[in-house]
């Protein structure tokens, strides 16, 4: 396929004293961050036996290997987001399956609906789905997320709903048609405007791939990378995927990130790299 600190509140009273106008100044207590909590779940698991595909050259030629396909749950005060929806649900009491190329073995032991109760939610209780792309291993279940809002970039909106996704026979569209509460977006988005929970726009592995940054109390700047890397090499290396939609939109997207990494000296965490995966609270615990 081709291409949000803490809001600081100082409310300042003036009593005036008609016969010394003299005023006086309160000083009010900053209002504390919200509580947020991050639940990382599993969407499955992907075993790549052909990673020559994930770099322009043959750098990785003749190598295998398994990747991580988590999804995450953001609780806010003012709302609930999923980010990302794993593999599709049908592979849930499957055999592993491999594509037709024998590029991929795909797996996913378990459904949204069973993970959500470890947090005792249901599909109703998620406000907002966001997927950092529509590839078929990050939309597995957003169908059943149908009372949700789509929150979605333009780019990624046009290019999923295109005649040509639709006729193609790969099932990505399928995957997120019954999502007709959408919200589009262009560009970074604050979900909850108060600078914890934002989508920054970081296109080129699909028109309108996406990153999320997260402004956790405890862990503090967080960013899930979404597929702008599925490899710590890549992200030394600046590795493009073959498959990218645009690799110099990809490669700008990269310099975009590690500048905005610097700026906020955020942790890191590359969504398909199973340590990264590993060392993520997993349901019902949550990274604070």
């Amino acid at each position: 396929m081709k291409r949000f600190f803490l809001f600081t509140a100082v409310l300042i009273g003036f009593l005036s004293c008609k016969e010394t106008k003299k005023e006086e100044k309160t000083e009010v207590a900053e209002a504390p961050a919200p509580e947020i909590k991050l639940y990382t779940f599993d969407g499955g698991t992907v075993m790549v036996n052909n990673l020559e595909l994930f770099s322009q050259d043959s750098t990785y030629q003749g190598q295998t290997k398994e990747f991580a396909d988590p999804f995450y749950v953001i609780v806010h005060p003012e709302g609930t987001l999923m980010w990302d929806a794993g593999l599709p649900q049908m592979l849930v009491g499957q055999p592993e399956y491999t594509d037709p190329s024998g590029a991929f073995t795909v797996s996913r032991k378990d459904s949204v609906v069973n993970q959500l109760k470890k947090i005792g939610m249901t599909p109703d209780d998620i406000d907002y789905i966001a997927l950092s792309h529509t590839h078929f291993d990050h939309s597995g279940h957003a169908n059943t997320m149908k009372n949700a809002t789509w929150l979605v970039q333009g780019p990624e909106y046009d290019f999923i709903t295109s005649e040509e996704v639709k006729i193609s026979g790969e099932g990505i569209y399928e995957a997120i048609q019954e999502l007709d509460k959408i919200q589009k977006i262009e560009g970074d988005y604050d979900v909850f405007g108060d600078g914890t929970v934002i989508m920054k726009s970081m296109p080129g592995h699909t028109p309108g791939h996406q990153v999320l940054f997260l402004d956790l109390p405890e862990n503090g700047p967080t960013l899930l990378t979404g597929d702008l890397y599925h490899l710590y090499e890549n992200r030394e290396h600046k590795r493009v995927p073959s498959f990218n939609y645009d690799v110099e939109e990809t490669l700008a997207s990269m310099e975009d990130f590690e500048i905005f990494v610097k700026e906020m000296d955020a942790k890191v965490y590359v969504q398909h790299q199973k340590e990264d995966f590993n060392k993520m609270p997993k349901a019902p615990e949550y990274l604070k």
